[in-house]
């Protein structure tokens, strides 16, 4: 087939869904349950590697996650029963003593609260981090370049009737 034709066959062309879900991106959201997490995985995370333990590896290589994270959001319920429902990397001790910055915390955190969320990000330790993506439902491998990038949502509930039933 000509590649226009195949990348038309990618993309997700139905009502209330954002472009930018891919067809592997909505079914792993959709068969995710209550408490299931999805890492949303920088440029510079292991996601192949993490993935040979179980998750499910989604590639969307050309997207950044802010943009990605707004998109799943108008889909995607946050976990209202936990502490955290939304977790960072923590920045490695050479790092925090640099004095090193997350500007992109701080667009997650606009964005999650667009939603309604209310609570901090938790942050945590590097391997701890990569333990917990393993454990995870997806790991979807972005092409975000920021430093400390990584993000993992944990789903939450839909309602009776929220869904138009």
């Amino acid at each position: 087939l000509p590649h226009w034709v195949q990348k038309r066959r990618e993309m997700v062309i139905l009502r209330g869904i954002p472009s930018i879900i891919s067809p592997d991106l909505l079914y792993a959201l959709a068969k995710m349950g209550h408490g299931d997490e999805i890492v949303l995985a920088d440029a510079n995370f292991p996601t192949s590697s993490v993935c040979r333990s179980g998750p499910t590896e989604i590639r969307v290589d050309g997207l950044k996650i802010p943009e990605l994270l707004k998109a799943i959001l108008k889909l995607f319920p946050l976990d209202t029963y936990v502490s955290y429902p939304a977790a960072v990397m923590a920045l490695v001790h050479e790092d925090e003593v640099k004095g090193l910055q997350t500007p992109i915390w701080d667009k997650y955190m606009e964005l999650l609260s667009s939603v309604g969320f209310e609570k901090k990000l938790e942050v945590v330790e590097r391997f701890k981090f990569y333990e917990r993506a393993r454990q995870s439902f997806a790991v979807v491998a972005t092409g975000e370049t920021a430093l400390y990038g990584n993000l993992i949502l944990k789903k939450g509930v839909i309602p009776a009737g929220e869904n138009g039933d």
